[in-house]
């Protein structure tokens, strides 16, 4: 515990490019005491709208949030919605230079009905596109100009476009060049693009359906898993060792909920890191938690095990709130020695 507290105490040296899709998350709170006449639906008294980055952009602050260093990258539509979220992260501290606009796109946004603690329903509003190619062109030489000043690249794949084969190419060969740490929130369709990174943290479904996914493409037989029955915990291990391996990993930390996660690495070894949450309100953004503690803690030093339990700690406090959330140094590190 002493180890993982003067780890994360060198969290704010650390200096990270967070590539990938933005969102804006919108959240009206509000009460119900009754069901629409017009519908078998809640009626919710709408009382309060708050809005908080989303996406790569709830990354960053995360980061942010446990002073990180952090530099944010990828594309906003030029509308009210791209205005309300570069205030967001100016306030949050979070530097926004690598945000490019552009009229042909929207801006994501989700938005989130709460009545009480129970979330209502969600509206989206997204692109699916892939990026016009000369706005990959603006990343790529953003990311080449600037990416030697930074210690670690999240990618950050919530599927809205920004992270395709043609980028993701360029900056994980840049990289690894300069043999900078790369960790991917990944999306399950892409696992092909993610060969030679650092790390990856799927979830548990995603990691399942990466795995379907990369059998049917692949002609070698690599995969031996059957895909066509549900996963046992023997055939998750089995799954993440055949990932890291096809992939050239050096680990993969697969996330399971209430069963906590798995730390798999390239030596063989492999972890169960039971939950740490107390109490679990809402899971949104948990994932993005995890990858960001989990990188704060591969920038500080620590090993790969070292920076998983740092990052099951932080993402067992973010689940105990309501929304997506964040914590801080100090909240983590209390969490650590139990004071909160």
């Amino acid at each position: 515990m002493k180890n993982l507290k003067n780890i994360i105490n060198k969290f704010p040296g650390a200096k990270v490019l967070v590539i990938g899709d933005l969102i804006l998350d919108q959240y009206i709170w509000g009460s119900v005491d009754r069901v629409s006449p017009e519908a078998p639906v809640p009626v919710v008294w709408a009382k309060q709208r708050t809005y908080v980055p989303g996406g790569a952009a709830n990354v960053a602050n995360n980061i942010s949030a446990l002073d990180g260093s952090v530099t944010l990258v990828g594309v906003l539509g030029k509308d009210k919605h791209a205005e309300i979220l570069l205030e967001g992260l100016k306030k949050r501290r979070i530097n926004a230079k690598g945000i490019f606009l552009d009229q042909s796109r929207c801006t994501v946004l989700k938005t989130r009905v709460i009545a009480g603690h129970q979330q209502v329903v969600r509206v989206d509003w997204e692109n699916r596109e892939p990026l016009a190619d000369r706005l990959n062109k603006k990343i790529a030489d953003f990311v080449n100009k600037n990416l030697k000043s930074y210690d670690a690249v999240i990618i950050e794949d919530y599927g809205k476009g920004v992270i395709n084969k043609e980028l993701l190419s360029q900056i994980i060969t840049l990289a690894r060049k300069l043999k900078k740490i790369i960790t991917v929130d990944p999306k399950e369709e892409h696992f092909q693009y993610y060969r030679g990174v650092t790390s990856i943290t799927p979830n548990r479904k995603e990691l399942e359906n990466a795995v379907r996914n990369l059998k049917i493409k692949d002609t070698s037989n690599q995969f031996k898993i059957n895909t066509d029955k549900l996963f046992t915990d023997k055939d998750i291990d089995l799954a993440a060792r055949e990932v890291l391996d096809y992939l050239s990993l050096d680990s993969i930390l697969v996330t399971l909920g209430e069963q906590g996660m798995k730390l798999f690495e390239k030596n063989g070894r492999r972890t169960h890191i039971p939950t740490v949450a107390q109490e679990v309100f809402d899971v949104s953004g948990a994932g993005d938690t995890v990858i960001s503690a989990f990188t704060l803690g591969l920038c500080a030093g620590a090993s790969k095990l070292e920076a998983a339990h740092i990052a099951n700690f932080a993402a067992g406090i973010v689940v105990g709130k309501v929304g997506t959330a964040v914590t801080s140094r100090k909240e983590l590190i209390g969490r650590l020695y139990g004071k909160n």
